[in-house]
Protein backbone atom coordinates (compact mmCIF):
# COMPACT_ATOMS: atom_id res chain seq x y z
CA UNK A 1 0.00 0.00 0.00
CA UNK A 2 1.69 3.27 -1.01
CA UNK A 3 1.29 5.74 1.74
CA UNK A 4 3.06 8.97 2.95
CA UNK A 5 3.90 11.03 6.15
CA UNK A 6 0.37 13.00 6.75
CA UNK A 7 0.04 12.91 10.47
CA UNK A 8 -3.34 13.70 12.20
CA UNK A 9 -2.82 17.41 13.45
CA UNK A 10 -6.06 18.99 15.93
CA UNK A 11 -9.70 18.39 15.61
CA UNK A 12 -10.78 21.45 13.87
CA UNK A 13 -14.42 23.59 14.16
CA UNK A 14 -16.30 24.64 11.16
CA UNK A 15 -19.89 25.51 10.77
CA UNK A 16 -21.33 24.85 6.95
CA UNK A 17 -24.66 23.80 5.72
CA UNK A 18 -24.87 20.58 4.26
CA UNK A 19 -25.83 21.94 0.99
CA UNK A 20 -22.13 23.43 1.03
CA UNK A 21 -20.55 19.75 0.50
CA UNK A 22 -22.73 18.97 -2.66
CA UNK A 23 -20.45 20.02 -6.12
CA UNK A 24 -22.29 23.31 -7.34
CA UNK A 25 -23.16 21.76 -11.17
CA UNK A 26 -25.52 24.38 -12.55
CA UNK A 27 -22.99 27.36 -11.57
CA UNK A 28 -22.52 29.65 -14.23
CA UNK A 29 -19.07 29.39 -16.39
CA UNK A 30 -16.09 30.45 -14.36
CA UNK A 31 -13.48 32.85 -16.04
CA UNK A 32 -9.93 31.90 -15.54
CA UNK A 33 -9.47 34.18 -12.72
CA UNK A 34 -12.47 32.15 -10.69
CA UNK A 35 -10.55 29.09 -11.46
CA UNK A 36 -7.31 30.19 -9.80
CA UNK A 37 -5.38 27.29 -8.84
CA UNK A 38 -5.48 27.94 -4.80
CA UNK A 39 -2.44 26.67 -3.22
CA UNK A 40 -2.19 23.41 -1.91
CA UNK A 41 -1.29 21.80 1.39
CA UNK A 42 -1.16 18.59 3.68
CA UNK A 43 -3.95 18.71 4.29
CA UNK A 44 -5.26 18.96 0.58
CA UNK A 45 -3.24 15.86 -0.04
CA UNK A 46 -4.59 14.11 2.66
CA UNK A 47 -7.84 14.09 1.30
CA UNK A 48 -7.17 13.23 -2.60
CA UNK A 49 -4.96 10.76 -1.34
CA UNK A 50 -8.00 9.39 1.18
CA UNK A 51 -10.75 9.76 -1.99
CA UNK A 52 -7.94 7.89 -4.38
CA UNK A 53 -8.66 4.94 -1.90
CA UNK A 54 -12.18 5.01 -1.09
CA UNK A 55 -13.78 7.60 -3.59
CA UNK A 56 -16.93 7.95 -1.70
CA UNK A 57 -16.06 7.57 1.44
CA UNK A 58 -18.07 9.82 4.12
CA UNK A 59 -16.93 12.87 5.18
CA UNK A 60 -16.79 12.06 8.86
CA UNK A 61 -14.33 8.99 8.06
CA UNK A 62 -12.06 11.33 6.18
CA UNK A 63 -11.67 14.14 9.15
CA UNK A 64 -11.47 11.72 11.62
CA UNK A 65 -8.22 10.30 10.04
CA UNK A 66 -7.01 13.39 9.18
CA UNK A 67 -7.76 15.26 12.33
CA UNK A 68 -10.25 17.76 11.32
CA UNK A 69 -13.94 18.48 11.24
CA UNK A 70 -15.79 16.69 8.87
CA UNK A 71 -16.91 19.94 7.18
CA UNK A 72 -13.79 21.25 6.73
CA UNK A 73 -12.53 18.53 4.97
CA UNK A 74 -15.84 18.38 2.89
CA UNK A 75 -15.06 22.46 2.30
CA UNK A 76 -11.43 21.70 1.48
CA UNK A 77 -12.33 19.22 -1.04
CA UNK A 78 -15.52 21.19 -2.54
CA UNK A 79 -12.53 23.90 -3.24
CA UNK A 80 -9.90 21.65 -5.10
CA UNK A 81 -13.52 20.43 -6.86
CA UNK A 82 -14.35 23.79 -8.41
CA UNK A 83 -10.85 24.66 -9.73
CA UNK A 84 -10.95 21.56 -11.54
CA UNK A 85 -7.67 20.36 -9.68
CA UNK A 86 -8.80 16.64 -8.54
CA UNK A 87 -12.10 14.97 -8.92
CA UNK A 88 -13.70 11.68 -8.48
CA UNK A 89 -15.17 10.36 -11.48
CA UNK A 90 -16.38 6.45 -12.71
CA UNK A 91 -15.49 4.37 -15.94
CA UNK A 92 -16.19 0.97 -16.80
CA UNK A 93 -14.42 -1.69 -15.41
CA UNK A 94 -13.09 -3.57 -18.40
CA UNK A 95 -10.10 -5.26 -17.70
CA UNK A 96 -11.40 -8.64 -19.10
CA UNK A 97 -10.28 -8.61 -22.40
CA UNK A 98 -12.25 -11.27 -23.30
CA UNK A 99 -15.46 -8.22 -23.08
CA UNK A 100 -13.51 -5.79 -24.41
CA UNK A 101 -11.03 -4.54 -27.07
CA UNK A 102 -8.38 -2.17 -25.92
CA UNK A 103 -6.18 -0.06 -28.35
CA UNK A 104 -3.65 2.46 -28.16
CA UNK A 105 -3.59 4.90 -31.36
CA UNK A 106 0.01 6.90 -32.52
CA UNK A 107 -1.17 9.52 -35.05
CA UNK A 108 0.86 11.35 -37.54
CA UNK A 109 -0.36 15.22 -38.28
CA UNK A 110 0.25 17.49 -40.98
CA UNK A 111 1.89 20.69 -39.18
CA UNK A 112 -0.34 23.00 -36.97
CA UNK A 113 -3.54 19.72 -37.09
CA UNK A 114 -2.77 17.96 -34.31
CA UNK A 115 -4.52 20.29 -31.39
CA UNK A 116 -8.08 19.60 -33.68
CA UNK A 117 -7.74 16.37 -33.90
CA UNK A 118 -6.74 15.95 -30.26
CA UNK A 119 -10.14 17.58 -29.66
CA UNK A 120 -12.16 15.41 -31.95
CA UNK A 121 -11.03 12.96 -30.89
CA UNK A 122 -11.97 13.78 -27.23
CA UNK A 123 -15.57 14.07 -28.13
CA UNK A 124 -15.61 10.41 -28.85
CA UNK A 125 -17.18 8.69 -26.00
CA UNK A 126 -15.24 5.13 -27.29
CA UNK A 127 -12.02 7.52 -26.55
CA UNK A 128 -10.51 7.03 -23.09
CA UNK A 129 -7.41 9.18 -23.13
CA UNK A 130 -6.10 11.56 -25.30
CA UNK A 131 -2.34 13.16 -25.49
CA UNK A 132 -0.71 15.93 -27.63
CA UNK A 133 2.57 14.84 -27.89
CA UNK A 134 6.58 15.18 -28.96
CA UNK A 135 8.55 12.37 -30.84
CA UNK A 136 7.82 10.10 -32.83
CA UNK A 137 3.98 11.13 -33.04
CA UNK A 138 1.70 13.73 -32.79
CA UNK A 139 -1.00 12.54 -31.07
CA UNK A 140 -1.60 9.24 -28.86
CA UNK A 141 -5.10 8.04 -27.56
CA UNK A 142 -6.51 4.98 -25.96
CA UNK A 143 -9.40 3.23 -27.21
CA UNK A 144 -12.20 1.08 -25.71
CA UNK A 145 -15.12 -0.85 -27.63
CA UNK A 146 -16.77 -4.10 -27.95
CA UNK A 147 -14.13 -6.33 -30.36
CA UNK A 148 -11.69 -5.80 -32.65
CA UNK A 149 -14.37 -5.71 -35.53
CA UNK A 150 -15.53 -2.49 -33.31
CA UNK A 151 -11.90 -1.26 -33.11
CA UNK A 152 -11.78 -1.45 -37.21
CA UNK A 153 -15.10 0.40 -37.76
CA UNK A 154 -13.68 3.07 -35.09
CA UNK A 155 -10.50 3.60 -36.53
CA UNK A 156 -12.29 4.32 -39.88
CA UNK A 157 -14.63 6.50 -38.50
CA UNK A 158 -12.54 9.02 -36.87
CA UNK A 159 -9.57 8.70 -39.22
CA UNK A 160 -10.46 8.28 -42.87
CA UNK A 161 -10.50 11.63 -44.95
CA UNK A 162 -10.23 13.10 -41.65
CA UNK A 163 -8.22 16.49 -42.88
CA UNK A 164 -4.91 16.87 -41.15
CA UNK A 165 -3.74 12.98 -40.78
CA UNK A 166 -0.92 11.66 -42.46
CA UNK A 167 -0.94 7.81 -40.81
CA UNK A 168 -2.12 6.06 -37.89
CA UNK A 169 -0.68 2.78 -36.04
CA UNK A 170 -3.00 1.00 -33.74
CA UNK A 171 -1.76 -1.25 -31.28
CA UNK A 172 -4.20 -3.74 -29.16
CA UNK A 173 -3.71 -4.42 -25.80
CA UNK A 174 -3.69 -7.67 -24.47
CA UNK A 175 -3.23 -7.05 -20.58
CA UNK A 176 -2.78 -4.26 -18.31
CA UNK A 177 -0.56 -4.74 -15.62
CA UNK A 178 -1.60 -1.28 -13.69
CA UNK A 179 -3.45 1.68 -14.16
CA UNK A 180 -4.28 5.39 -13.11
CA UNK A 181 -6.68 4.32 -10.17
CA UNK A 182 -3.68 2.34 -8.42
CA UNK A 183 -1.52 5.30 -8.25
CA UNK A 184 -1.14 7.04 -4.78
CA UNK A 185 -0.27 10.64 -3.58
CA UNK A 186 1.47 8.73 -0.54
CA UNK A 187 0.56 11.30 1.50
CA UNK A 188 -0.84 9.74 4.42
CA UNK A 189 0.86 7.30 6.55
CA UNK A 190 0.29 3.30 6.50
CA UNK A 191 -2.40 3.13 9.69
CA UNK A 192 -4.52 5.98 7.74
CA UNK A 193 -4.35 4.25 4.67
CA UNK A 194 -5.74 1.21 6.74
CA UNK A 195 -8.50 3.15 7.94
CA UNK A 196 -9.47 4.34 4.80
CA UNK A 197 -8.70 0.99 3.03
CA UNK A 198 -11.13 -0.91 5.87
CA UNK A 199 -14.12 1.25 5.12
CA UNK A 200 -14.45 -0.21 1.69
CA UNK A 201 -17.53 -1.56 1.17
CA UNK A 202 -17.18 -5.20 0.14
CA UNK A 203 -18.89 -3.89 -3.62
CA UNK A 204 -16.02 -1.82 -4.00
CA UNK A 205 -13.38 -4.12 -4.12
CA UNK A 206 -12.07 -5.91 -6.97
CA UNK A 207 -14.00 -8.58 -8.42
CA UNK A 208 -14.08 -10.73 -11.63
CA UNK A 209 -15.47 -8.66 -14.48
CA UNK A 210 -17.35 -11.18 -15.93
CA UNK A 211 -21.12 -9.52 -16.30
CA UNK A 212 -21.73 -8.15 -19.27
CA UNK A 213 -25.80 -7.39 -19.01
CA UNK A 214 -26.37 -3.89 -18.95
CA UNK A 215 -29.41 -1.68 -19.53
CA UNK A 216 -30.64 2.29 -20.15
CA UNK A 217 -30.20 2.78 -16.35
CA UNK A 218 -26.85 1.70 -16.19
CA UNK A 219 -25.72 3.49 -18.52
CA UNK A 220 -27.80 6.91 -16.66
CA UNK A 221 -25.99 5.93 -13.80
CA UNK A 222 -22.69 5.92 -15.21
CA UNK A 223 -22.74 8.87 -17.07
CA UNK A 224 -23.83 10.66 -13.70
CA UNK A 225 -21.20 9.67 -11.71
CA UNK A 226 -18.80 10.06 -14.24
CA UNK A 227 -19.57 14.23 -13.81
CA UNK A 228 -19.64 13.84 -10.01
CA UNK A 229 -18.42 10.13 -8.67
CA UNK A 230 -19.25 11.83 -5.46
CA UNK A 231 -23.66 12.48 -6.11
CA UNK A 232 -25.02 11.16 -2.85
CA UNK A 233 -27.70 8.21 -3.76
CA UNK A 234 -31.02 10.69 -3.78
CA UNK A 235 -29.53 13.03 -6.32
CA UNK A 236 -28.39 9.86 -8.37
CA UNK A 237 -32.06 8.94 -7.73
CA UNK A 238 -33.73 11.75 -9.03
CA UNK A 239 -31.49 12.22 -11.74
CA UNK A 240 -32.12 8.91 -13.41
CA UNK A 241 -35.73 9.07 -12.31
CA UNK A 242 -36.16 6.11 -10.26
CA UNK A 243 -36.83 5.06 -6.74
CA UNK A 244 -33.39 5.12 -3.99
CA UNK A 245 -33.29 1.87 -3.46
CA UNK A 246 -33.08 0.66 -6.74
CA UNK A 247 -30.43 2.90 -7.14
CA UNK A 248 -29.07 1.25 -3.73
CA UNK A 249 -29.83 -2.32 -5.58
CA UNK A 250 -27.98 -0.94 -8.83
CA UNK A 251 -25.07 0.13 -7.74
CA UNK A 252 -24.41 -2.76 -5.00
CA UNK A 253 -24.19 -5.02 -8.54
CA UNK A 254 -22.45 -2.81 -10.88
CA UNK A 255 -19.50 -1.40 -8.90
CA UNK A 256 -17.93 -4.96 -7.84
CA UNK A 257 -17.94 -5.88 -12.06
CA UNK A 258 -18.74 -3.30 -14.21
CA UNK A 259 -17.82 0.55 -13.05
CA UNK A 260 -14.92 1.74 -11.19
CA UNK A 261 -14.59 4.94 -9.21
CA UNK A 262 -11.59 7.17 -8.61
CA UNK A 263 -10.24 10.02 -8.02
CA UNK A 264 -8.18 12.19 -10.50
CA UNK A 265 -5.94 15.48 -10.02
CA UNK A 266 -4.35 17.71 -12.19
CA UNK A 267 -0.35 16.59 -12.28
CA UNK A 268 1.21 20.16 -12.07
CA UNK A 269 -0.22 21.22 -8.92
CA UNK A 270 0.23 18.35 -7.40
CA UNK A 271 4.23 18.34 -8.11
CA UNK A 272 4.38 16.16 -11.32
CA UNK A 273 4.18 18.86 -14.07
CA UNK A 274 6.09 16.38 -16.76
CA UNK A 275 4.29 13.39 -18.58
CA UNK A 276 5.84 10.50 -20.74
CA UNK A 277 5.17 7.83 -23.11
CA UNK A 278 7.73 5.02 -23.52
CA UNK A 279 7.28 2.15 -25.99
CA UNK A 280 9.58 -0.43 -24.73
CA UNK A 281 10.17 -4.27 -25.37
CA UNK A 282 11.07 -7.27 -23.52
CA UNK A 283 11.36 -11.16 -24.12
CA UNK A 284 8.77 -12.65 -23.70
CA UNK A 285 9.24 -15.00 -20.93
CA UNK A 286 10.34 -12.19 -18.98
CA UNK A 287 7.05 -9.90 -19.53
CA UNK A 288 4.95 -10.53 -16.95
CA UNK A 289 8.01 -10.01 -14.52
CA UNK A 290 8.73 -7.23 -16.14
CA UNK A 291 5.36 -5.86 -15.92
CA UNK A 292 4.84 -6.64 -12.11
CA UNK A 293 8.52 -4.16 -11.77
CA UNK A 294 7.29 -1.91 -13.54
CA UNK A 295 4.03 -1.43 -11.71
CA UNK A 296 5.86 -1.11 -8.56
CA UNK A 297 7.58 2.31 -9.76
CA UNK A 298 6.35 5.57 -8.32
CA UNK A 299 6.31 7.42 -11.63
CA UNK A 300 4.52 4.95 -13.40
CA UNK A 301 1.16 5.55 -13.84
CA UNK A 302 0.23 2.82 -16.49
CA UNK A 303 1.61 -0.20 -18.19
CA UNK A 304 -0.19 -1.85 -21.12
CA UNK A 305 0.65 -5.07 -22.26
CA UNK A 306 0.71 -4.63 -26.39
CA UNK A 307 0.55 -6.80 -29.69
CA UNK A 308 2.95 -5.17 -31.83
CA UNK A 309 6.95 -3.74 -32.50
CA UNK A 310 6.71 -3.40 -29.04
CA UNK A 311 5.17 -4.96 -26.26
CA UNK A 312 4.94 -2.28 -23.14
CA UNK A 313 3.53 1.09 -23.70
CA UNK A 314 4.41 3.04 -20.37
CA UNK A 315 2.49 6.11 -19.11
CA UNK A 316 4.78 7.43 -16.05
CA UNK A 317 4.66 11.46 -14.39
CA UNK A 318 7.52 12.84 -13.71
CA UNK A 319 8.79 16.06 -11.65
CA UNK A 320 11.01 17.76 -14.83
CA UNK A 321 12.21 17.42 -17.76
CA UNK A 322 16.00 16.21 -17.19
CA UNK A 323 13.75 13.00 -15.35
CA UNK A 324 13.01 12.00 -18.96
CA UNK A 325 16.13 10.25 -19.51
CA UNK A 326 16.95 9.66 -15.78
CA UNK A 327 13.69 7.99 -15.24
CA UNK A 328 15.08 5.91 -18.44
CA UNK A 329 18.65 5.03 -17.15
CA UNK A 330 16.86 3.90 -13.98
CA UNK A 331 14.71 1.50 -15.75
CA UNK A 332 17.69 -0.15 -17.49
CA UNK A 333 19.84 -0.52 -14.40
CA UNK A 334 16.57 -1.87 -12.78
CA UNK A 335 15.39 -4.24 -15.93
CA UNK A 336 18.60 -4.97 -18.02
CA UNK A 337 16.39 -6.96 -19.81
CA UNK A 338 14.07 -3.99 -20.96
CA UNK A 339 15.12 -2.06 -24.27
CA UNK A 340 12.93 1.28 -24.44
CA UNK A 341 12.77 1.40 -28.27
CA UNK A 342 10.83 5.02 -28.17
CA UNK A 343 9.67 7.78 -26.06
CA UNK A 344 7.44 10.58 -26.26
CA UNK A 345 6.98 13.43 -23.91
CA UNK A 346 3.52 14.97 -23.40
CA UNK A 347 2.81 18.27 -24.38
CA UNK A 348 -0.99 18.63 -23.23
CA UNK A 349 -3.48 15.80 -21.88
CA UNK A 350 -6.35 16.70 -23.91
CA UNK A 351 -8.78 13.99 -22.12
CA UNK A 352 -7.65 11.62 -19.14
CA UNK A 353 -10.43 9.13 -18.70
CA UNK A 354 -13.55 11.03 -19.91
CA UNK A 355 -12.31 14.39 -18.34
CA UNK A 356 -11.27 17.05 -20.34
CA UNK A 357 -8.72 18.93 -19.64
CA UNK A 358 -7.18 22.72 -20.14
CA UNK A 359 -4.09 23.84 -21.15
CA UNK A 360 -3.05 23.62 -17.19
CA UNK A 361 -3.78 19.92 -17.02
CA UNK A 362 -7.13 21.18 -14.86
CA UNK A 363 -11.24 19.66 -15.37
CA UNK A 364 -13.02 21.32 -17.08
CA UNK A 365 -15.72 19.16 -18.53
CA UNK A 366 -16.64 15.51 -19.19
CA UNK A 367 -17.23 13.50 -22.17
CA UNK A 368 -18.27 10.12 -20.16
CA UNK A 369 -16.91 6.86 -21.29
CA UNK A 370 -19.92 4.77 -22.41
CA UNK A 371 -19.87 1.02 -21.76
CA UNK A 372 -19.29 -1.11 -25.06
CA UNK A 373 -21.72 -3.86 -24.46
CA UNK A 374 -24.63 -0.80 -23.19
CA UNK A 375 -26.77 1.50 -25.55
CA UNK A 376 -25.39 4.52 -26.84
CA UNK A 377 -26.88 7.70 -24.45
CA UNK A 378 -28.38 10.40 -26.31
CA UNK A 379 -26.27 13.73 -27.46
CA UNK A 380 -28.90 15.78 -25.15
CA UNK A 381 -28.59 13.16 -21.95
CA UNK A 382 -24.52 13.86 -22.52
CA UNK A 383 -25.18 17.67 -23.13
CA UNK A 384 -26.30 18.37 -19.62
CA UNK A 385 -23.36 16.73 -18.14
CA UNK A 386 -20.58 18.33 -19.96
CA UNK A 387 -19.09 21.82 -18.85
CA UNK A 388 -19.24 24.41 -22.06
CA UNK A 389 -17.31 26.80 -20.31
CA UNK A 390 -14.88 28.71 -22.27
CA UNK A 391 -12.24 27.69 -20.53
CA UNK A 392 -13.09 23.91 -21.92
CA UNK A 393 -12.08 25.21 -25.09
CA UNK A 394 -13.38 21.73 -26.78
CA UNK A 395 -16.15 20.07 -28.67
CA UNK A 396 -18.03 18.29 -26.69
CA UNK A 397 -20.34 16.66 -29.53
CA UNK A 398 -19.55 13.54 -30.95
CA UNK A 399 -17.27 13.09 -33.95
Amino acid sequence: MECGMLRKGPRRDATLSRDSRETRRNAPPQTAQDRAAPELDELDRGIVHALQIHPRAPWTLVGEVLGVDPVTAARRWQRLEDAGLAWVTAHPRLANSRLVATGVIEVDTDPGAAANIARALAADHAVVNVKLTAGGRDVIAEVQVRDLNELLRLTTRLFQGTPGVRATRAHISTGMPTEGSRWRLRSLDSDQCARIDAALPPSARPADDTAVGWDALDTRLLELLSADGRMSMRKLAAAADVGLTTVRRRLQSLLPSQVSLRCDLARSPFGWPQSAVYFASVPAQHLEETSRVLSGFREVRACAIIAGPHNLVVDVWLRGLSDVHAFEAHLSRRLPRLTIDDRSLVLRTVKHMGRLLDEDGRSVGVVPLLHPHGPRSSDAGNADLADTSPAAGLDLHTV
